[in-house]
């Protein structure tokens, strides 16, 4: 079967690295907030291309704290899209936030700007816009709809690490960005972890005093809505490792999409697809109507599927019916058509070729 993703091979292929790393923090003996966090997080921040990175625990603590430090709480609404698997939602809700949904783009199936643009709800302090399946937002429409609103923006880059667009990079555009290091994430790590990236200072502070207990100083807590959320120093050493190769297997996962994109002409199938460097392809997108059967197609050919995602945040059954009124019918178009293959830097020739193959042999 060739999977959706190969984390051993990953391990494999860089394990002098990760030995390294991880003998480095040994010897250390150091294994929380140490030099290899303020290591990785000034190289983070260098690569994003602005001024502070605060590592945290997971990716969802990252949208929480980044809400929290705009000052967000009961009351206040974050618009979102509602296909992007309840990860900011569920962020939201732990900061005391609601959701406002917004419609998605037919074609990059991002928040729309025109969508967003119509939300009218005067509850809305912030906007998380979600760079799903690793292609950039349209952001400079969006920044501006938010701007004359008077709202935030948060970027969540957890699927789309080194996306960019005219030279600015996927945490470079809103007031702070959320990054997931999961292990399947474009830059993993062999755990959880996650950062907040800003340009601005106040809300670096902001961030990192939150997700140390609202500390000031040493055990004085100075802030409400603290909490204990911190990258450790082996996941920092690994993800400073597997840094300096990131572009490079994103531009690999281009290719492998781009080589699907050219093999499904004439079946039906259609691709969230981009050549550009605004598409780092953390999940290669297709859509078919005729979702299920392909899906067995493509199993009886020894290739895997999965579904991201398949249930639309405003359908989750914990909303007990509150979002019902809420019609999204792009968004809920997608949620019965889009399908994911695989599409990972590790994968032979040989296999990015059969997989290609069986695309192009796909029929309804």
């Amino acid at each position: 079967m060739i999977l959706l993703n190969d984390l051993k091979r990953a391990a494999h292929a860089e394990a002098q690295q990760l030995f390294e790393a991880a003998q480095r923090v040994f010897d250390s003996g150091w294994y929380v907030l140490g030099r290899e966090v303020a290591a990785f997080e000034q190289m983070f921040a260098d690569y994003c291309g602005v001024g502070h990175c605060i590592g945290v625990g997971n990716g969802t603590d990252a949208l929480e704290l980044s809400m929290r430090a705009l000052g967000l709480g009961r009351g206040d609404g974050v618009v979102m899209a509602a296909n992007a698997g309840m990860y900011a939602a569920t962020a939201a809700m732990q900061a005391g936030c609601h959701p406002v949904y917004c419609d998605v783009d037919e074609t990059t199936m991002l928040i729309c700007p025109d969508a967003m643009a119509r939300l009218d709800d005067p509850s809305i302090k912030a906007v998380v816009v979600t760079h799903l399946y690793g292609l950039l937002a349209a952001m400079p429409a969006l920044l501006a709809v938010a701007r004359r609103r008077n709202w935030s923006v948060i970027e969540d880059c957890a699927q789309a690490h080194g996306a960019q667009r005219d030279g600015r990079r996927a945490g470079a555009w809103g007031d702070l960005a959320a990054f997931s290091f999961y292990p399947t994430k474009n830059l993993g790590a062999v755990g959880d972890g996650g950062a907040v990236v800003t340009a601005d200072a106040e809300l670096a502070a902001a961030v990192r005093t939150l997700s140390q207990y609202g500390w000031g100083t040493k055990y004085e807590v100075l802030r409400s809505g603290g909490c204990n959320s911190r990258l450790d120093e082996l996941q920092a050493a690994v993800l400073a490792a597997r840094l300096p190769a990131l572009d490079q297997a994103n531009a690999r996962r281009r290719a492998i999409a781009g080589r699907y994109a050219a093999a499904i002409a004439g079946t039906g199938l259609l691709m969230h697809h981009g050549a550009g460097d605004d598409h780092v392809h953390h999940l290669c997108i297709l859509r078919c109507t005729e979702r299920e059967a392909f899906r067995d197609f493509l199993h009886e050919q020894g290739v895997a599927s999965d579904i991201h995602y398949p249930v639309p945040d405003h359908r989750q059954q914990v909303w007990a019916g509150q979002y019902n009124p809420v019609q999204l019918p792009v968004t809920e178009r997608l949620a019965r058509e889009v399908v994911t293959v695989p599409c990972h830097p590790w994968m032979t020739d040989a296999e990015v070729e059969k997989v290609a193959t069986h695309l192009a042999d796909w029929r309804p």
